[in-house]
């Protein structure tokens, strides 16, 4: 990819504080910003608090201290109706769990998040026809495979259900795109397209945080990275300058110099 030319702040953390499940302490302190125009990586080994980060941003989980503002608007601690009305597109970690319907199908999962809005319903009615050549359209557009956009998106392959939550949002051309573990569970085919498809929005100007437990993915597709241990920052580079050594201390909990 060629070199990004970050814009303006979109996203930006001060302090933030979150507690997991079990009520510990899983956030302490984390500030960063992500700019328009570049990807941020956050790195680190699985269950050092990136669940929680993702989903105190996403609006789904609260945080007990700092602030998160989104295109200079404070909404700390929001739900993710607001997130998404002001701007936020999230590709979750687990997207069965977070983000897909499986017994639904692709056109109606592809406009989950506005289904209750003009054109996909119309005087309180839903609109078919609207929803169905939506569908049709980014089936398309984001490379879809399947037979018919009828079909249940528990039927498709990881990639393919991947790509439907990736096509749903970025269709409303959001300004900060929050995506975990882009490429879990899908073929290399489609990791290959979720790769591009990301490099591309961020060309265009939109700013990216991309959380990943894998450390290639982390190198391959950040303009920053920003390490995560039990937490807390422990450091940050360019990616073009990485050094794959240090940043394997600074997983394991040896702070930057």
């Amino acid at each position: 990819k060629k070199p990004a030319t970050p814009g303006d702040v979109r996203l930006s953390l001060r302090n933030l504080q979150v507690r997991d499940d079990r009520n510990l302490p899983a956030l302490r302190g984390v500030s960063l910003d992500v700019r328009a125009g570049e990807i941020v990586g956050i790195a680190g080994v699985e269950g050092n608090g990136q669940r929680e980060l993702e989903e105190a941003i996403a609006g789904l989980r609260a945080s007990e201290q700092g602030q998160i503002t989104l295109c200079g608007h404070d909404l700390t601690n929001q739900t993710p109706g607001v997130m998404f009305a002001a701007g936020l597109g999230h590709v979750p970690s687990d997207r069965y769990k977070t983000a897909l319907l499986r017994d639904f199908s692709i056109a109606e999962n592809l406009v989950l998040a506005k289904i209750d809005q003009p054109p996909f319903t119309q005087h309180g009615l839903l609109d078919h026809k609207a929803i169905d050549a939506n569908a049709e359209a980014l089936v398309k557009q984001f490379d879809i495979r399947t037979r018919s956009i009828t079909t249940e998106v528990g039927a498709l392959s990881g990639g393919n259900a991947q790509k439907v939550v990736l096509a749903r949002e970025l269709a409303h051309q959001p300004q900060v795109l929050l995506v975990a573990q882009p490429t879990r569970g899908v073929d290399i085919g489609a990791i290959e397209y979720v790769h591009r498809e990301l490099v591309r929005q961020r060309d265009q100007g939109m700013a990216i945080l991309l959380i990943s437990t894998e450390l290639e993915e982390i190198l391959n597709l950040s303009d920053r990275i920003i390490v995560l241990y039990e937490g807390q920052i422990m450091g940050e580079c360019q990616a073009s300058a990485a050094d794959v050594e240090q940043l394997g201390l600074l997983m394991a909990g040896a702070r930057q110099p």
